[in-house]
C-alpha cells in the first residue's frame, strides 16, 4: 500500500452506491462539498468506483478549478477498473491522470480489497459523505466502520 501523510481534522472520504437512485443530487452534493471547504476541509479521498464516486470525483474536479484543494484517489486495486466499460475504463484513468495523489491499497484483487480501501478511507477522515439506501452493501459497512471510528458522518 502507498503510504501518504493526511491531515485527517481537514480530510473528508466519500462512501456511497454504484447505481445512483432517483434521489440522488448532484446539487446536494455540491453545497455539501462547498459547505466542507468554507469549514477548512481540504482534502478528500474517493474510492474511484462507478456511480457515486464518479459523480464526487467531477464534483471535485470542477471545484478545485476555483478553490485549493487535494483529490486523492484511494484504489482497491490496479486492476479495479478491468471489467468496467470501455468508455467507463477511459473515464477512470482520466479521473486517476488527474488526482493530486493515488494510493493503492492493494497490487491484486483480493476478496478483501475494496473494504481495506473503505477501511483506509474512514481511517484517514474526520468526516464521511455517505448515499447509503442499501443496508445490505459495502456503502453499509463502511458506514458501520465510521460509526465504530467516531468519524461524523453526513448524509445526503
Amino acid at each position: 500500500m502507498s503510504e501518504l501523510f493526511i491531515n485527517r481534522a481537514r480530510a473528508c472520504a466519500f462512501t456511497g452506491h454504484r447505481k445512483l437512485t432517483e434521489d440522488f443530487s448532484i446539487d446536494k452534493l455540491k453545497q455539501t462539498i462547498e459547505r466542507l471547504i468554507e469549514g477548512g476541509f481540504n482534502t478528500f479521498l474517493v474510492g474511484m468506483a462507478l456511480g457515486f464516486d464518479t459523480e464526487c470525483f467531477k464534483v471535485l474536479e470542477g471545484i478545485r478549478e476555483k478553490k485549493e484543494i487535494k483529490i486523492i484517489a484511494c484504489i482497491p486495486c490496479e486492476s479495479q477498473a478491468d471489467r468496467f466499460s470501455l468508455k467507463n475504463k477511459k473515464e477512470w484513468q482520466r479521473m486517476i491522470d488527474s488526482a493530486d495523489e493515488r494510493v493503492y491499497i492493494s497490487k491484486e484483487y483480493t476478496a478483501t480489497c475494496m473494504q481495506k480501501r473503505n477501511e483506509y478511507m474512514v481511517d484517514n477522515c474526520s468526516v464521511l459523505v455517505s448515499f447509503l439506501r442499501q443496508e445490505k452493501s459495502g456503502t453499509a459497512n463502511t458506514v458501520k466502520y465510521a460509526v465504530k471510528k467516531q468519524v461524523m458522518i453526513i448524509k445526503l
